[in-house]
């Protein structure tokens, strides 16, 4: 499943996040890409000694901890620390898949990617992410603030930037729900009983929705 959330970040958020990483120090993007995907990876990250790292991490974080519908959808049990990426004119970040095993403390496996957006659409010309599905190629470009959620499963890739800036953070989750199929029925039911809810209240209808959620979470659940 691949998902578009708007409004993830406040606006106040998002100004503190373009504020420091305009004055930040970034580093050479290859230092935290496997070794195939150096050879097609042409960006800069946020310096993870930067005063202000911890910080935007901890704020991205709290963005995530907070959304109701990036939670449905992912059902996290790991959440990597975002790391903060900058296009600039030439720059893009080639076909690629991500790694499957990240980190050590704890190890972690990635289900799901995410790419938040910080530059406004205005900003910058290029720099669409492009996921390959069965469907087809799918191009994402969102407004400052949103963030698309998609397979790490996939082939994707970021479009060479023709003018300005693009900013965005990137995570990956490890999903208590680990076969997407799987994590996509639990999001369908989950938000039909939500909104049967809004309409009709606590009827016959939402218990027994609300039974099966349940019970196919104790069924497909990793702890």
């Amino acid at each position: 499943m691949i998902l578009c959330i708007a409004n993830v970040l406040t606006p106040e958020e998002l100004a503190t996040l373009t504020t420091q990483l305009d004055k930040a120090d970034f580093v050479d993007g290859k230092t935290t890409a496997g070794w195939h995907a150096r050879l097609v990876k042409h960006n800069q990250q946020l310096d993870r000694n930067a005063a202000v790292a911890e910080e935007l991490k901890g704020l991205v974080m709290g963005a995530l901890q907070r959304n109701s519908l990036f939670q449905m959808a992912v059902r996290p049990k790991i959440i990597r620390p975002p790391l903060f990426s900058r296009y600039q004119v030439g720059m893009s970040y080639g076909s690629h898949v991500d790694n499957a095993l990240m980190g050590d403390q704890p190890l972690m496996r990635s289900d799901v990617s995410m790419t938040l957006f910080i530059s406004s659409l205005s900003d910058y010309d290029g720099g669409e992410l492009v996921v390959e599905t069965p469907q087809g190629e799918q191009e994402f470009k969102l407004e400052a603030g949103s963030l698309v959620l998609y397979p790490s499963t996939t082939l994707h890739r970021v479009e060479p930037v023709t003018r300005g800036v693009r900013l965005v953070a990137v995570s990956w989750i490890q999903s208590l729900v680990r076969d997407a199929h799987e994590r996509e029925i639990l999001f369908d039911l989950d938000t039909a009983r939500q909104v049967l809810f809004e309409k009709s209240g606590k009827t016959l209808e939402f218990d027994l929705i609300s039974k099966s959620h349940a019970n196919l979470l104790r069924k497909w659940v990793e702890l």
